[in-house]
């Protein structure tokens, strides 16, 4: 995420492309309602849903409540406006921040952004809808509630869509002992503070949003990418028993740190002692008296000195000590709720498009792949272990457990436009991120690449994936069955002991929607490397490498089987 999209923006705005013009907010009489805290007004959107923007769910936490957990909001006095975004939570800008007008490596955003918008059929208030609570992705350090507009999914599927906002970077996930021998309740001991936030979201949305027609005994949350890595730590939390009723996880993980190595790590380098040093703090006190923005800079000083914060932590206050993963596997150990998981076929393309080893550009512009083999087989075999390590193992565990709501899907649509020399269906494909148009029905992912990105010759197909991609998820949400009452819907199977199956979503150009019956696993990804026409040893290995980059366990066994001196020691 971090410098992965500036090189392919510059390349959009060489194109002329250009994003719509916002349209203005103006309050709508019939978008009164009334909140725990007071009264609202909020808009019409330009597709024609109700929406309320800003609406806080917690209070600032700002000074004496920095790195505690989220206390109640303050009740307001008279109308509150809820026509206009909150300010996002205090993150550092990158690339994608461009098409904003905004350069990356600046700090910005505020630590008064715990608040949350609601994107509702008009005629909602009289019904009791499904409530689609949305954790947006950003590697868990960057992201707004802003960037998802949920009128088109809330217009054609009758539900209720509210993207939140928590604390991200060391503000959100911070194991610290200073901090933790300050609490003044027993959640403020704990170290994911950005998990507190959602469970006070969650809980906020059960107390007001029949309000706005949504039906409180019906909460769906789903994320994408580290905001599904969330709602995966969300069913493994005891303190968000009860706060959700069915989770959908794209492309997210079922990963976590353990305490100590989050607290102390084992190479003295850990980000939290770094921060502490950083700043020259002595105490607890010292560490809420600095500004949020010298707190960012401690963390990250410069493109170069970025700390690998770890984030989704054992903390035995949010999570239990042992890993998150180990809880899919044990009856009772989490929240068994209704659970869909999915991964788009090329997630690594995403973050293998501007990589200056992969990647170069024509007349310093146009990027293309150095050797088309190697770059399809490295986001072939990477994008592989993401899907085995959060669909097909978690999706098998949970099932030997007894879990039987469990649903799987691959996302395949890889349509995107060229540019001259760019091919953004091959560098691109099935990338990461790229379902969230679809499960919104709205085509907006990259600011200005967009106009490559999603072509008009796709339009048609685009829009009728589109379609029944909202329909699954809508359908899931109002009864656990993604399915179940869906109007010509294929039948999506449940995951099986013996089995696994996986919804396969691409546009009728490509096979259409279509049932997998296929289990991935390491064993047989190692097969296939090994056999692979495209490769020869030495890039097998540098494949094998680049696994190590992120699972150095799992590296580790590829490279003795394959034979990879190199990587195995």
């Amino acid at each position: 995420m971090k410098q992965i999209l500036w090189v392919v923006i510059l390349l959009a705005i060489a194109a002329c492309a250009s994003e719509d013009e916002p349209v203005p907010a103006q309050p709508d009489d019939a978008t009164m309602r009334t909140v725990s805290g007071g009264e609202i007004i909020g808009l019409t959107t330009a597709a024609g849903a109700h929406a309320w923007r800003g609406l806080p769910f917690a209070a600032a936490p700002q000074g004496d409540l920095r790195w505690r957990a989220p206390r109640p909001p303050a009740a307001w006095d008279g109308r509150r406006d809820a026509t206009r975004f909150a300010e996002r939570c205090m993150q550092m800008t990158n690339g994608l921040n461009v098409s904003e007008g905004i350069d990356p490596g600046l700090y910005i955003g505020s630590e008064d952004c715990l608040y949350l918008d609601i994107y509702a059929p008009p005629d909602a208030q009289s019904k009791k809808l499904p409530v689609m609570v949305w954790v947006h992705g950003g590697s868990n350090v960057w992201g707004r509630a802003s960037s998802y507009d949920g009128s088109n999914l809330a217009l054609n599927e009758g539900v209720i869509i509210v993207p939140v906002q928590y604390r991200l970077g060391p503000l959100g996930w911070f194991a610290q002992e200073w901090v933790r021998d300050s609490a003044d309740v027993g959640e403020d001991a704990a170290a994911n503070f950005a998990l507190l936030d959602l469970i006070a979201s969650l809980k906020w949305v059960r107390e007001n949003i029949a309000a706005f027609g949504g039906d409180p005994e019906n909460i769906t949350v789903f994320g994408e990418s580290a905001g599904g890595h969330n709602v995966a730590a969300l069913m493994a939390s005891p303190l968000a028993a009860g706060s959700f009723d069915r989770a959908i996880i794209q492309s997210g993980s079922f990963d976590s740190v353990a305490l100590a190595d989050a607290e102390m790590g084992e190479s003295g380098d850990n980000p939290s002692k770094v921060i502490v040093e950083r700043l020259g703090a002595t105490s607890a006190a010292d560490l809420r008296a600095v500004s949020a923005e010298d707190l960012l800079i401690a963390y990250g000083k410069d493109e170069y000195d970025r700390l690998a914060l770890p984030t989704v932590i054992q903390d035995g206050v949010t999570l239990p000590l042992y890993p998150l993963r180990e809880a899919f596997g044990t009856n009772g150990a989490f929240n068994a709720v209704p659970i869909i998981t999915g991964t788009n076929r090329d997630e690594m393309k995403f973050f293998h498009i501007a990589s200056p080893e992969l990647t170069k550009k024509i007349f310093g512009i146009f990027l293309v792949p150095r050797d088309k083999d190697y770059y399809d087989a490295v986001s072939d075999y990477l994008s592989r272990i993401w899907r085995i390590r959060s669909v097909d193992q978690p999706a098998a565990m949970m099932a030997a457990a007894g879990h039987d709501e469990v649903y799987a899907y691959r996302f395949d649509w890889d349509e995107g436009g060229r540019f001259l020399f760019t091919d953004l269906g091959r560098l691109l494909g099935a990338g990461h991120a790229v379902e969230i148009p679809f499960v919104f029905n709205r085509f907006k992912l990259l600011g200005p690449l967009d106009k490559t990105l999603f072509k008009k010759n796709t339009l048609k197909t685009r829009q009728e994936l589109a379609d029944r991609m909202g329909s699954y998820w809508a359908e899931f949400a109002r009864g656990g069955d993604p399915s179940g009452g869906g109007d010509g819907l294929l039948i999506w199977p449940q995951w099986q002991k013996n089995g696994g199956s996986l919804m396969r979503f691409d546009s009728a150009n490509d096979g259409g929607v279509e049932v997998l019956r296929d289990v991935y696993t390491v064993e047989r990804l190692v097969s296939e490397l090994k056999m692979d026409q495209r490769l020869d040893d030495e890039e097998r290995c540098a494949i094998v490498e680049a696994a190590g980059v992120w699972l150095p366990a799992l590296a580790g066994d590829m490279a003795r089987e394959i034979g990879c001196a190199l990587a195995a020691q």
